[in-house]
């Protein structure tokens, strides 16, 4: 039984012993697999029979490399792959369903997770609690492709909230998943990457996608000895990176400052474009830059007293000017009943004649912030990594 416990990712075999399926005490001691009627063997070295649970193009990516792994006989790495997602509105399904089709790879759709026997799970961007029993079946369990350095930012939206809270550093963490709560399981690799300056989302994604892909293809080569040396997660410093709602994207001219709305606009504007109030109708801000000092420095804006959300249209540069909590943002493009430009928006509703014939009282003539219902439960954005294409 000591054997067993120090080589607890598969028992040893005799030269010529015929391998046998581990019983149910040593798989309760280690955490792996259950009794679940199937006559399994568990391989000690590849090819492995891996089932895959993803959804989005961060996904996606993971679900490539493994694919090319297959499909690569010399290596010989994986056996047998198969594809769980989830159900899609979309004919098309999301980018893993149109990936694993295209591949010819057989796919499931969530709850169904396939009968076959698999040595191990693959998750990446998946949005669901995997139940015990599940992850029980498994002889080497679930490994989840995280995008993040753990136990920062746990949780379905860890990009976002890499870009949104303008963190220096990003990463990817290959794990062992544990049942009921996200992204706790020991670590197994990772690796970090410097965000490059004012890196959007989905910019991000696709570094840290292939970096994952990559990372997990380094795990599968050496899955025993990578489980036998993974590691606990540090108690300190975790944080929380949750989905993303309608009303992330309100801005709060009055409290946010000109960083905080660009580095929104870069962590979600490809998903939820920002929105403000423009004489109490919902405004779309669509195309945000940031303002040099150079502009700063123009008398129209230095000669009155603005208050956060006033809008100047600079004629030269073509954009709206929005002030906010501690100077100015650009915007070139919003939507109002349709995409307009800046110069669109100045020629409709900027223009000194509008404002002198508009029904609302000069106050109103200013963005403001959008505040959403808070009686209904706004509906959530499944935002993990982000960019379905």
């Amino acid at each position: 039984m000591r054997v067993l416990v120090r080589r607890c990712w598969g028992p040893r075999l005799a030269l010529g012993a015929r391998p046998r399926r581990p019983s149910p005490q040593w798989r309760a001691l280690v955490g792996l697999g259950g009794e679940d009627g199937r006559d399994a063997r568990v391989r000690e070295k590849p090819p492995w029979r891996v089932l895959f649970f993803g959804t989005d193009q961060f996904a996606r990516e993971a679900l490539r490399f493994l694919h090319a792994a297959r499909e690569n006989k010399e290596e010989e790495l994986i056996d047998r792959l198969e594809v769980v997602t989830m159900p899609s509105p979309s004919p098309k399904g999301l980018p893993v369903k149109q990936y694993a089709v295209q591949s010819q790879l057989p796919v499931h759709e969530w709850p169904d997770v396939g009968s076959g026997e698999y040595d191990v799970g693959v998750v990446a961007s998946f949005g669901q609690l995997l139940s015990e029993a599940l992850i029980l079946k498994f002889p080497y369990g679930i490994l989840n492709v995280h995008p993040s350095c753990l136990p920062r930012w746990r949780g379905p939206a860890p990009i976002i909230h890499t870009v949104l809270h303008g963190d220096p550093v990003a990463g990817v963490t290959i794990m062992q998943i544990r049942p009921k709560r996200f992204d706790v399981g020991p670590i197994l690799k990772q690796e970090t990457v410097p965000v490059p300056p004012k890196s959007t989302a989905k910019e991000l994604e696709a570094v840290l996608s292939r970096l994952g892909a990559d990372m997990l293809i380094s795990v599968l080569k050496n899955l025993p000895e990578s489980l036998n040396n993974g590691r606990q997660q540090p108690t300190e410093g975790a944080t929380y990176a949750p989905k993303i709602s309608a009303g992330t994207g309100c801005i709060k001219w009055e409290e946010q400052t000109a960083e905080q709305i660009l580095r929104l606009h870069r962590a979600i504007g490809n998903i939820i474009p920002l929105q403000t109030l423009w004489m109490a109708n919902t405004i779309k801000l669509l195309d945000l830059v940031e303002v040099n000092s150079s502009i700063l420095a123009d008398p129209e804006l230095t000669a009155q007293a603005l208050i956060p959300g006033s809008v100047i249209y600079h004629r030269r540069l073509q954009i709206l000017l929005v002030c906010c909590k501690d100077g100015w943002i650009g915007v070139r493009s919003v939507m109002l009943r349709k995409t307009l430009t800046a110069a669109d928006f100045y020629n409709g509703y900027l223009h000194p004649w509008y404002q002198k014939n508009a029904p609302a009282p000069p106050s109103q003539c200013r963005f403001q912030t959008l505040r959403l219902p808070t009686k209904k439960k706004q509906k959530k954005i499944v935002a993990m990594q982000q960019c379905v294409d």
